[in-house]
């Protein structure tokens, strides 16, 4: 029997500004800047964890999103944890505003490798991001 706890099972979505940068949030009392996102609530499919979170987090409405894809990483906020996470891309529907948990925004540029972004942004989003451009 394993003794590593179970993945935190997360969807985010990545959302870019006219000049290409990547929308990122910290929530209050964390120290890492991730994709606005959060954990899935019973029933929900990913797709709809993220739309969901995106307007509870930074005060947008979804049309719709796309896959970019799933992705395993270290979790930013939860030592020894694993993030198992499905990230969305969408147009951006209008101007984000922290709201709910979130403490601050932060555009960033999509190569950026900033120590305090989050290790799944850092280390999988951006470089699906690249890929995908290239």
């Amino acid at each position: 029997m394993s003794s590593h706890p179970a993945p935190i099972v997360v969807a985010g979505v990545c959302l870019r500004d006219d000049a290409g940068r990547v929308l990122s949030v910290r929530k209050a009392g964390t120290s890492r800047f991730m994709l606005p996102g959060g954990k899935l609530e019973p029933g929900e499919t990913p797709a709809q964890a993220a739309v969901r979170e995106v307007r509870e987090e930074v005060g947008l409405d979804l049309a719709e999103v796309r896959l970019l894809g799933e992705f395993t990483s270290d979790t930013a906020n939860e030592p020894g944890f694993v993030l198992e996470s499905t990230v969305f891309t969408a147009d951006l529907t209008g101007t984000p505003s922290a709201s709910a948990e979130i403490a601050e925004l932060r555009w960033i540029e999509p190569d950026a490798t900033d120590a305090d972004l989050a290790p799944l942004l850092r280390d999988h989003v951006l470089p699906a991001l690249a890929a995908r451009e290239s």
